[in-house]
């Protein structure tokens, strides 16, 4: 099969007296926004051109096509398709969501406590069959406080452009106008007279607060609030005892809050405490206190807490520890429950409001885990909560558990029809040198069977930017390669938070380099101890994770059997030059500004994927992105697969897909996140020549 061509355009390009090339610059629309949107705006030639290598990856992949659905059938045979959630008690009912067996979306349940008359108030599935679209992206559902009103947000494209819908439940009639061009996110104000939500500019940045009446069906919703700042981005929030409003407004690593009371008529938002560059902080008011969740003076977080927002006097009431992230509150009438992020290991605390006492919530004998909690009720004058965690190699438990008496009840445990067992698996914790001697966390899941003797096919995770960390949960989709003597390794590596705020700042703007040396170490860690070899690992990361795949394989392509990138970052030079991109301007402080500063501008041209590719031999390489997707666009990927085939040396596969209805997250409904899943794996078995 003829390889896939783009036609080459040279363009010249300029900054900081550096020139450059860019052959391939052209398929980059000026109406990209637009293209987003609308995919028949997309350039025919270039549209050509992606459906030619969706062609080629077609014909390379045919000889996966049993594969990919053996792999389809086992994953999903891993879900418990018709599944509940636990109940969430409101004023009047309980609130739960259920999956089917034919179904790809959730349907929302309530009934009236103390009854048994169950009504469905929302079915994904009927909703998607009624509008007649391919993509179905739902944003929001939310409930009125009255429970008369069900609010929901839809992107029926991929661009991540939603529109909010308010509906009466009984009669299921539309009670207001469609409010487009929205970040999706709903609030309803107390007295369901209103709701309060966040507008989308033409750059797709949510920098507006609207309040709109309830059966309204004019144009005119009122402007609440308006950021200046084109890198911030707004949201709205109640406070935990529902007497305030919060509208926050943030980049990745500076925030500011505003406050107005529930009962204001015209509201008018307050400013809490202006903005400094670098100082994230969070506001919650409970009882008659105000906490504050901030790294101002404490690099890893601390909770500060004060009687008033008019005469502020903040005193310490959690205080910072070096390298342990601390996590903010979730407030009952007689108890506080935080959680402490350290080296890459959560942890939950519960402290009692009245013996001011606090200790450790441990619910598992497993050392290797990830514990979550969440609130059984609305009303907060009660003892009980729900605790759960799940690990690497065990399915997650939900308890029943009582603060006061510490006593715990089983009320659900993931099921896997299929089967299995988790002392068939082996989790280990390590810690590496990367280059400049900082230990760096590897958590790594295998068959009991899979030898330690370097014969084994590996696959490295990662990811490493936004101070987003990986947590070591359960994963049923990975047991398709592990059962299969692929070893899974997930490197928290820095520009993550596993280690405190340090470590996100290790790895950001000109620190970012020590993300791609910690994964290149966590590889030769690998090998040197012989989980697998060189030439037998795979490589895997998406969006920054792209970009993280990217960089590795200019770097040290010689390591990897194969490397998997999902919408991946790769021309990041070129989007950092664009302010006009949606997330550009928001990401100076975790990339750089290379446009007005030189010395980011050679930092990032010195990485950036695209502009390094090198004439030498590169691994199997599988890239997945999408048509609608307006974080990573397509032409990235599209660019640095053109000008990957141009230059590398090897007869490799590089294969390119593009999904021509979906967004960055890929595919929308259960059945196609797990076609996507499906494939990947089935390239990293090809590769591992385990088909």
């Amino acid at each position: 099969m003829k390889v896939p061509q783009l036609r080459k355009k040279p363009e010249t390009k300029s900054c900081h007296n550096v020139t450059w090339e860019d052959d391939y610059s052209w398929i980059h629309q000026k109406n990209i926004l637009e293209v987003l949107r609308d995919k028949d705006k997309l350039d025919p030639e270039v549209r050509e051109y992606l459906i030619q290598e969706n062609n080629h990856t077609e014909h390379h992949l045919k000889d996966t096509k049993i594969l990919q659905k053996k792999l389809f059938d086992e994953i999903k045979g891993r879900i418990k398709l018709d599944d509940e959630s636990l109940p969430y008690k409101d004023h009047t009912y309980e609130y739960w969501t259920k999956t089917t067996v034919e179904g790809n979306y959730s349907i929302k349940l309530r009934k009236k406590i103390n009854t048994d008359e169950i009504e469905e108030i929302w079915d994904g599935d009927k909703e998607k069959e009624k509008l007649g679209v391919e993509y179905f992206g739902v944003g929001d559902l939310e409930v009125s406080h009255n429970d008369k009103y069900l609010a929901y947000s839809l992107d029926i494209k991929g661009s991540e452009y939603y529109t909010i819908f308010i509906r009466d439940i009984v009669t299921n009639k539309l009670i207001t106008k469609e409010i487009t061009d929205t970040s999706g996110t709903i609030t309803f104000s107390l007295d369901d007279a209103y709701i309060f939500y966040s507008k989308l500019d033409k750059n797709h940045r949510a920098r507006k607060i609207y309040r709109h009446e309830i059966g309204n069906f004019t144009d005119h919703d009122e402007l609440i609030f308006e950021e200046k700042s084109e890198a911030f981005s707004v949201g709205i929030g109640l406070s935990s005892d529902e007497k305030y409003y919060f509208v926050s407004t943030s980049d990745h690593n500076t925030s500011e809050q505003y406050y107005f009371k529930i009962d204001e008529k015209k509201p008018k938002p307050k400013l809490i405490k202006r903005r400094k560059k670098g100082i994230l902080y969070s506001i919650n008011s409970w009882d008659g206190k105000f906490y504050n969740h901030t790294n101002e003076d404490a690099e890893d977080f601390k909770i500060d807490i004060s009687e008033s927002l008019d005469k502020q006097n903040w005193k310490v009431f959690i205080a910072a520890k070096n390298e342990v992230l601390i996590g903010g509150c979730v407030f009952l009438k007689n108890w506080i429950i935080r959680s402490e992020t350290s080296n890459a290991l959560d942890k939950l605390f519960v402290k009692n409001i009245s013996t001011g006492l606090e200790e450790e919530l441990i619910f598992s004998d497993e050392k290797i885990y990830v514990p979550n909690v969440s609130l059984r009720q609305k009303n907060k004058n009660t003892d009980e909560i729900y605790v759960g965690y799940s690990s690497p190699k065990t399915p997650s438990k939900e308890y029943l558990y009582d603060l006061s008496t510490k006593s715990k009840k089983l009320v659900k445990e993931q099921e896997i029809p299929s089967g299995h067992n988790p002392d068939d698996y082996i989790i280990e914790r390590v810690e590496f040198q990367s280059h400049d001697g900082r230990l760096v966390p590897l958590t790594i899941t295998r068959h009991k069977k899979t030898k330690i003797d370097g014969s084994a096919n590996l696959l490295l995770y990662g990811y490493g930017s936004y101070g987003h960390s990986m947590s070591p949960s359960f994963s049923s989709t990975r047991l398709s390669l592990i059962n299969r003597d692929i070893i899974w390794a997930t490197a928290h590596i820095r520009g993550g938070m596993e280690k405190g705020m340090k470590w996100w700042k290790e790895g950001k703007l000109t620190n970012k380099k020590n993300t791609f040396e910690d994964y290149i170490y966590a590889t030769k860690y690998l090998i040197e101890n012989r989980y697998s070899s060189k030439g037998k690992i795979i490589g895997m990361g998406g969006s920054a994770g792209g970009l993280l795949m990217g960089a590795v394989v200019n770097q040290a392509p010689e390591l990897f059997l194969g490397i998997i990138m999902a919408v991946p970052f790769v021309d990041s030079l070129t989007t950092n030059l664009d302010h006009s991109l949606p997330l550009t301007v928001g990401e100076f402080d975790e990339f750089g500004n290379a446009k007005d500063n030189k010395e980011h501008f050679d930092y990032i041209y010195s990485y950036a994927p695209y502009h390094n590719i090198k004439k030498m031999d590169y691994p199997d390489m599988l890239i997945t992105t999408s048509l609608s997707d307006n974080r990573v666009l397509f032409d990235e990927p599209a660019k640095f697969t053109a000008k990957l085939r141009e230059y590398k040396t090897d007869n490799n596969l590089l294969l390119l897909k593009t999904e021509m209805n979906a967004g960055h997250g890929g595919k929308s409904g259960r059945d196609g996140a797990i076609q996507e899943i499906a494939l990947d794996y089935a390239f990293a078995l090809k590769i591992s020549e385990k088909i």
